[in-house]
């Protein structure tokens, strides 16, 4: 049965969500119905005026504490985009919503240990009502995600087989990451303080991979010299989490990189005594922790966005000697400009590209070639394989 709307972006006040938002009225002047929420009208007024939406754009009052409020707005999108979190804190009952009324739905997770408990809390009801839900689809973890699913496609069709072993290398990241990725950070902090099963959850690189475990994983937390990339590397914050979706995307595509997939990704810190000692000083510095970054609802101006970019490499490894290469850059600050056309283009696909089963997938595994695509197309991002 079709929706009223295409799709509905839940969060239309806070400052992604905003981006999203504009993002869809400067992008999809038509072609595209969709819709505004959040918990107030007024707040959503403001917005709606201030990106420039027309006076007529639909907005829809609903709140993470009132579940009628979920279930009604989920009825009338084909899907939602959230970008409420922390979702481990907002964002339990607009999953259940989504996956009892058939709703398909995109988000921002970077939060394993509720993600793995959404998938063991829905799951099943979402292949049931065929609500296609995909956590993750900002810059953790799309380009790490496709980054992998596109090496090992160029892998495959070049040497007849997946590389077992990869390496994701951040070499340049201009841009920071976003105030709700600091604030998901520290209550996924809170919640493992409370309770130490969690903590299993966020250690294992295999934690959204119910039944499945593979071979051992680097753990990227020390600081090493890498002849892959002839510079010393240091850990990527975003790497526990990115891991654990490029796992998920095996262990949904009938581990087609492979049963024994090993898969680590770290900074790029620099040449030399100097590089070995920017390594060492990433490894001691948390960025998402204090008080200097944004906060929820906060965020870059239009030109440090505009100025922002990022360049990732993926190394695929034979134990042969072969090697295959896939390189993906960004045109935008990683948390908010290229995320924020990331998560809307993801949505789209839902609507225009991809049926598929319904289910809790990642943007690899259920929208794959065809995100890769249109994220080419009209999100900025470059995918360079061979």
């Amino acid at each position: 049965m079709a929706r009223e709307f295409d799709i509905i972006v839940y969060g239309a006040t806070g400052f992604t969500g905003r981006l999203v938002a504009e993002y869809l009225v400067e992008t999809y002047p038509s072609g595209v119905t969709w819709a505004m929420a959040g918990r107030s009208l007024t707040k959503l007024e403001e917005v709606r005026d201030l990106i420039g939406a027309p006076a007529d754009t639909t907005l829809i009052n609903a709140n993470s504490d009132d579940p009628a409020s979920l279930k009604a707005m989920c009825e009338r999108a084909t899907v939602v985009i959230s970008t409420v979190g922390p979702y481990q804190l907002y964002g339990s009952d607009l999953v259940a919503a989504c996956a009892a009324t058939g709703t398909a739905y995109v988000d921002l997770c970077g939060e394993p240990a509720w993600m793995r408990q959404m998938i063991d809390a829905h799951h099943d009801q979402a292949k049931a009502s065929g609500a296609r839900i995909v956590f993750s689809c900002g810059f953790d973890s799309i380009p790490f995600d496709l980054g992998v699913l596109t090496l090992q496609q160029c892998a495959t069709a070049k040497h007849g087989k997946p590389a077992p072993r990869v390496k994701g290398r951040v070499r340049v990241m201009k841009g920071g990451f976003s105030g709700g990725t600091a604030a998901s950070l520290k209550a996924t902090l809170a919640a493992a303080a409370r309770d130490p099963r969690i903590v299993a959850l966020l250690t294992s690189p295999f934690a959204l991979t119910p039944g499945f475990k593979g071979p051992h994983q680097p753990t990227g937390l020390i600081p090493e010299y890498d002849s892959a990339v002839g510079a010393w590397v240091a850990p990527f914050i975003m790497a526990p989490i990115n891991t654990k979706n490029v796992h998920r995307t095996n262990f949904l595509l009938g581990e087609q990189f492979g049963a024994d997939f090993v898969y680590d990704e770290m900074m790029v810190a620099g040449l030399g005594d100097i590089g070995k000692a920017a390594a060492e000083a990433i490894a001691k510095v948390n960025p998402l922790t204090g008080d200097k970054g944004p906060k929820p609802g906060e965020g870059p101006s239009k030109d440090e966005r505009d100025a922002g970019h990022y360049d990732i490499i993926f190394i695929g490894e034979y134990p042969d000697g072969a090697r295959i290469e896939c390189v993906v850059t960004g045109d935008r600050d990683p948390g908010y400009g290229s995320t924020s056309k990331m998560i809307a283009e993801s949505a789209l696909c839902l609507v225009q590209d991809v049926k598929g089963d319904g289910g809790i997938w990642t943007p690899g595994a259920l929208m794959g070639d065809a995100l890769r695509d249109r994220l080419t197309a009209k999100a900025g991002l470059t995918f360079r394989a061979g």
